[in-house]
């Protein structure tokens, strides 16, 4: 039997909650690698390693507050604890490949490609492996090609965003390149969602697993407490928020005078002023003896 799939239960509360939740990630996730980008003398690993894990609680969240309107008619829905956390880590640790590549190679030519693929391809396993730890009664089957588009979204949308955080332009920068990556994430959870269809069998067992209300409290105290504090770490370092360079503190070396041009320039105009009074003077009372 065929099953209706609904996946706006509550309007379009939970698509927008999502959204914002995947912006917020990628924000503070793309601030972080700018961070790396800007300063050489930053802590760089520790930089990526908070960008990532932000980017993947971010687009993790999103991802199950949005399947928090999925509904299934016939049959309740459940998910397996194991599969879906497991998905944040493999969320976290693709995103961290990518963007430790783009962190230390540049946010351009290959190494920009290399890391968005592996940041889309991250972002798409967490979905489907999230899906893969649904429970119900019922088969869950895909149509390829949907699922192809999905994928490829979210490799555009992973490429585009690491390239502009390589471009340190400013706050204002990142935060519209975390909206677009907001927008391409949730559009790919959605166009993933459109290539399923679910056969359900009628025996109204849907297995073992925990409802969507019993994922609300891990996924509120767990990766939003960290995009929390995430955001205060950024919101407390000036650099990220400001944009300015940091080139001052890395240029200063303690062997070099501060002022070099100075000393030059001063003399100049006070000695020659000098010079031409006092030689005229001086050929005037040399002169007037011999004269006399």
């Amino acid at each position: 039997m065929q099953g209706t799939v609904d996946g706006f239960s509550y309007g379009l509360v939970t698509p927008l909650v999502a959204y914002l939740m995947a912006c917020l990630g990628g924000a503070l996730g793309l601030r972080c690698t700018t961070r790396t980008l800007r300063v050489t003398s930053s802590w760089r690993p520790g930089w990526l390693a908070l960008g990532s894990a932000a980017i993947g609680s971010g687009i993790w969240t999103m991802h199950f507050i949005a399947m928090m309107g999925f509904t299934i008619e016939h049959t309740p829905v459940r998910y397996d604890w194991l599969l879906t956390f497991v998905s944040l880590a493999v969320a976290i640790v693709m995103v961290g490949v990518g963007v430790f590549i783009v962190g230390y190679r540049g946010a351009r030519g290959t190494a920009l490609f290399t890391g968005g693929t592996i940041t889309g391809l991250g972002i798409a396993s967490m979905h489907y492996l999230g899906m893969a730890g649904m429970r119900l009664d019922g088969q869950l089957t895909y149509n390829t090609f949907t699922v192809a588009v999905s994928v490829v979204i979210a490799m555009a949308a992973a490429t585009a965003a690491l390239w502009a955080a390589g471009q340190v332009r400013g706050f204002l920068w990142s935060v519209g390149a975390s909206l677009v990556m907001g927008l391409a994430v949730t559009g790919m959870h959605y166009t993933g969602m459109a290539a399923l269809e679910v056969h359900v069998h009628g025996t109204n067992d849907p297995g073992t697993g925990g409802s969507p209300a019993e994922l609300l409290a891990p996924m509120l105290i767990g990766p939003l407490a960290f995009l929390l504090l995430a955001a205060v770490v950024v919101m407390f370092d000036p650099l990220m928020v400001t944009g300015k360079p940091a080139g001052a503190p890395v240029e200063r070396k303690p062997g070099v005078p501060a002022h070099t041009a100075a000393p030059r320039t001063v003399p100049r105009p006070v000695r020659r002023p000098a010079l031409r009074t006092r030689h005229p003077l001086a050929h005037r009372r040399s002169r007037t003896p011999q004269n006399r």
